[in-house]
């Protein structure tokens, strides 16, 4: 048997007809609004990695951290035998557990771009003689069907990526991983945690000016894709602290009247000077929270990781019976 297998369950229209519908919508609405999703595509994807790497952008260093020490305690009280990850990109940072977890059978990355599932498929087995790889092309944040593998599973979602649903939204997306879960399977979340409100809009407004060229690109994938003729330079890059939420909006600014017309889906969308368009929402998280809102999908957090300067947390909370 092949170590390595792709099932498909998004077909090959679903990302044009999602951009689409999110378009259509989100434009149409007031105030105006764009799902985050749509910042990466192979340009997009360049930017974030170069945002990983700037000096005010901590979370992807603070996960590392936490993973590199403790990622043979998570393989030990999990237990896992299965991995699944959610949103795996290009699994990288999933490579510390997977070295940690000698008793790991199966890795099922979950991602919509099937380059990086390829990608992933084809290397991992290589470096880990034994382990099967069976990747999902498929959206997340819709309910899944997970491959036949052994237990206990180990679900992880990092990142901090929780933090881009809204609290319904995060909801609903802890209730279907639940779903995926038989007692004693364990989910891994990232979150990003409360702290001063200058580092915040620091990590997401940075000097270089990586973070604004990341934000208009959404404009620059709209153009390209629904023959849309938006300007970068008719917009500014916004990131402000929303202290009642304790989240981090991102926002585009129209520096003066515009008019926006979307060919693809016959549309003029008319901006005020000062309107924004909310491209992202990056809620930050304390451990009671965390805990208040696992316990209502049926999970009990049980190990509470942070790293030294207490910047961002991995959680393990496991399905209850």
């Amino acid at each position: 048997m092949s170590d390595f297998q792709l099932t498909r369950t998004l077909d090959e229209h679903a990302a044009d007809k999602a951009l689409r519908a999110d378009v259509l919508s989100g434009l149409t609405r007031f105030p105006k609004e764009l799902p985050p999703k749509w910042f990466y595509d192979a340009r997009g994807s360049e930017l974030f990695e170069e945002i990983t790497r700037l000096p005010e952008y901590y979370p992807t260093r603070a996960e590392r951290e936490i993973l590199l020490e403790r990622a043979g305690e998570i393989a030990a009280v999990s237990g896992a035998r299965t991995l699944v990850e959610l949103g795996s990109g290009s699994s990288e940072k999933t490579r510390h557990l997977i070295e940690a977890m000698p008793a790991l059978r199966t890795y099922v990355p979950v991602d919509v771009s099937e380059s990086a599932l390829v990608g992933a498929g084809e290397l991992l087995p290589a470096q880990h003689p034994g382990l099967r790889v069976h990747a999902l092309l498929a959206d997340f944040t819709k309910p899944l069907n997970l491959p036949d593998s052994e237990g206990p599973r180990l679900v992880v979602f990092l990142g901090g990526t929780i933090g881009n649903l809204l609290p319904p939204e995060r909801a609903v997306f802890l209730a279907s991983v639940r779903a995926m879960l038989s007692p004693g399977d364990a989910l891994l979340l990232g979150t990003d945690l409360v702290k001063d409100e200058a580092v915040l809009v620091a990590a997401y407004d940075d000097a270089r000016g990586v973070t604004a060229e990341f934000n208009k690109n959404v404009l620059a994938v709209i153009d390209r894709e629904l023959g849309a003729d938006f300007h970068t330079a008719d917009f500014d890059h916004v990131a402000v602290w929303n202290r009642e939420h304790e989240w981090i909006e991102m926002r585009l600014r129209a520096r003066q009247a515009v008019t926006v017309k979307v060919r693809a889906l016959d549309l003029v969308v008319p901006f005020e000077a000062g309107e924004d368009i909310l491209t992202e929402v990056s809620a930050k998280f304390r451990q009671d929270g965390v805990r208040k809102e696992l316990a209502v999908a049926g999970l009990e957090l049980t190990h509470w990781w942070t790293d030294a300067a207490g910047r961002f947390a991995l959680s393990l909370s496991v399905a209850e019976g």
